[in-house]
């Protein structure tokens, strides 16, 4: 048994006590922890290895596998914020978390989560201008071009939630010290708070429609003009081809952004719900993307396919 943090102070909690499965002890939780690492080696392999059959071949030196190799560093990144906690509570039963650890960690979660967001929406982009303006397609997304839009993704995730932590900081708490998950996240923090936390309330309102909310809204547009040009093609062959090539953009949207509205939903308006339900859909949210991502990927474009079998060939072959 870890003794309990201390929690008599109105400020800072010296630490906090992360919490897996409501209902479940140390050894079901050890078993639990079999499919957790399931997806954590799926999403470190399978991302990786987009990564390096990117980088090892030159036919895929173009903005769409570009974008594909940030969501894959993005993906890694997820997997990467959860997985010391997560693991380390189901196999070991550690639960404590230091405050400033817990700030930490919190900031780079949402950080990646809005990359992810960010990146779905400039591979959505991709598709639109691949579909709709093919001609123009390698003059408008240039590799200067495609440079620019992730270093903008990147500034826009890490200069957005960079005042997260420091509006934590300045509540003070009293309300326990266990959190409901086994990682930290801006509204499980803020229900410890005995503050005014309406400024984080609002915050983190402002950053959720900004960017989420917003990047849902330009997908969607996004792929109202793809089908819009699709039906225009008329030949029902050209027509399916094009929007074959979508597919695994769409998967992956929906595995990203169908867990991220039900938790945004269970956070607002979920007060009654079971915790299991909220901690379950919190996991599907950050665990189980990183691992589909490859997969998704992996199964629909055939340049990847083909570009891992080469590169397998090329390493078995004993000449």
């Amino acid at each position: 048994m870890e003794p309990a943090p201390n929690t008599t102070s109105l400020d800072q909690p010296s630490g906090l006590l992360l919490t897996g499965f409501p209902g479940l002890d140390h050894s079901h939780h050890q078993l639990v922890s079999i499919p957790f690492c399931v997806f954590y080696l799926t999403a470190f392999s399978g991302n990786g290895a987009i990564l390096f059959i990117v980088q090892r071949t030159p036919s895929l030196h173009e903005p769409t596998y570009y974008f594909l190799s940030m969501l894959a560093a993005v993906d890694l990144g997820l997997a990467m914020c959860t997985l010391p906690t997560t693991l380390g509570l189901f196999w070991f039963g550690h639960r404590r978390i230091g405050f400033e650890a817990c700030l930490t960690q919190m900031y780079f979660l949402h950080a990646a989560s809005m990359l992810e967001s960010s990146v779905l929406l400039a591979m959505a982009f991709d598709r639109f201008v691949a579909i709709s303006r093919p001609l123009r397609y390698k003059a408008i997304l240039t590799e200067p071009t495609v440079v620019k839009i992730g270093l903008a993704i990147v500034a826009r995730a890490t200069l957005s939630m960079l005042p997260i932590p420091f509006l934590l900081q300045r509540l003070t708490y009293c309300r326990g010290n266990s959190l409901s998950h086994s990682f930290c996240s801006h509204p499980d923090l803020m229900k410890l708070a005995c503050g005014d936390v309406r400024v984080n309330i609002l915050y983190g309102l402002v950053v959720v429609l900004s960017t989420a909310g917003i990047d849902s809204i330009f997908i969607l547009i996004s792929y109202f003009l793809i089908i819009r040009t699709v039906v225009k093609l008329g030949a029902k062959g050209r027509g399916f081809k094009a929007l074959n090539t979508c597919i695994a953009h769409v998967c992956a949207v929906l595995v990203f952004f169908l867990p991220l509205i039900s938790l945004s939903m269970l956070y607002r308006f979920g007060k009654d719900v079971p915790p299991l339900v909220n901690t379950v859909v919190a996991y599907v949210y950050l665990i189980v993307p990183p691992a589909l991502n490859p997969i998704i990927y992996s199964i629909k474009s055939k340049h990847i396919r083909k570009a891992m079998g080469r590169i397998l060939l090329r390493k078995t072959d004993p000449l």
